[in-house]
């Protein structure tokens, strides 16, 4: 048996390199592609306009007039599906009735009122769709839209139906977040606050101008602004801006500020 000397080294057999693991790419169908959002929306505008240049160039016997009216067509759907869906989410957007009673709101801010839109209750799911702050007080509106077809009737000066549908559970949401509002605003400003609540109805015709039910001011929507006016006097500037600046800050934005 031979023997190794000491300067003899021992080769080490070092272990092979591991193979790099590659994740198979997952290549999209075109079943998922057509199901893209975009996708679809590009294929309706193309069919648009396809159908438009057909039709158009077959009346006009003319195939030029008929590709004008395709990008004619195809240009509209666009202009139509922008109007139509906006980005910010349905939930986050005024209803038609809402920006009919802001627009009122809006002119009665040259005579020193304030108004906040859309404020949440904290610690609930209620909100006021306008807190008004001016000279005459403080006033929570619900603007709301019912179907025209339906008659407005109260019954026994205590309570309100639409149609068929006993409107008792909106009246006692309305109350309760005027409620909830001028015991948040009293508690930080020092001393008691009021908030008077209303519904503003707005689609079939309120037969009265203004009627106290359970204790809420109903009326016709375009009544809002004369609702509001037609008060005496009873804050200054100086508590108009304070009550705000609390309505502010003790009712958040129900949406968010941006």
């Amino acid at each position: 048996m031979s023997e190794r000397s000491d300067s003899e080294e021992t080769a080490v057999a070092e272990p092979p390199a591991p193979t790099p693991a590659y994740a198979p790419v997952e290549r999209a169908s075109v079943r998922d592609l057509l199901q893209q959002p975009r996708v679809r929306r590009l294929g309706t505008r193309a069919v648009v306009a396809l159908v438009a240049a057909v039709v158009v160039g077959f009346l006009a016997a003319d195939w030029r007039v008929g590709v004008t009216a395709g990008i004619v067509a195809a240009i509209g759907e666009a202009v139509y599906r922008a109007r139509s869906h906006s980005s910010v989410p349905a939930w986050r957007r005024a209803s038609a009735a809402e920006r009919r009673t802001e627009a009122q709101l809006r002119s009665l801010q040259r005579n020193g009122y304030r108004t906040l839109h859309a404020r949440a209750i904290p610690d609930s799911e209620a909100q006021i769709d306008h807190l008004v702050v001016g000279p005459t007080g403080v006033y929570a509106v619900d603007s709301e839209k019912w179907d025209r077809r339906l008659p407005v009737r109260v019954q026994s000066g205590k309570k309100l139906f639409h149609g068929p549908f006993d409107m008792k559970p909106r009246l006692t949401e309305a109350k309760w977040e005027a409620t909830r509002a001028g015991e948040l605003i009293s508690a930080r400003y020092g001393r008691e606050i009021t908030v008077v609540p209303s519904l503003a109805v707005y689609g079939p015709p309120v037969p009265w101008k203004i009627m106290t039910i359970r204790g809420v001011d109903v009326y016709q929507g375009d009544r809002a602004r004369k609702w509001i006016t037609k008060r005496e006097r009873a804050l200054t500037q100086e508590e108009i801006d304070r009550i705000y600046e609390i309505a502010a800050e003790v009712l958040p934005p129900r949406y968010g500020e941006g």
